[in-house]
């Protein structure tokens, strides 16, 4: 697996994994929302300091962007909000 793909791969696995949301992800990190999904596609090619960015609020080190994957990496959360409780 390539690169770009890797680091894409692993950080929708770690996102999923956590049960967040690219949105929410993109805004705790400091990252527009389409660059992470051209990111998690492999389109993009991401700074350090992003990756950086990322690692931190996904709470692993930025070595971990780069692990090879084992398995399938999962499709995503399922679509749509998550529904409110309480009110």
């Amino acid at each position: 697996m390539r690169g770009r793909k890797l680091v894409g791969a692993n950080l929708r696995r770690l996102r999923v994994e956590r049960d967040i949301s690219q949105e929410r992800l993109a805004f705790d990190s400091g990252v527009d929302r389409s660059y992470l999904g051209g990111m998690e596609r492999g389109e993009e090619n991401p700074t350090v300091d992003i990756l950086d960015r990322l690692a931190i609020t996904l709470s692993v080190p930025v070595g971990e962007l780069f692990m090879p994957i084992e398995g399938k990496v999962p499709k995503g959360l399922r679509r749509g909000r998550k529904p409110q409780t309480g009110a």
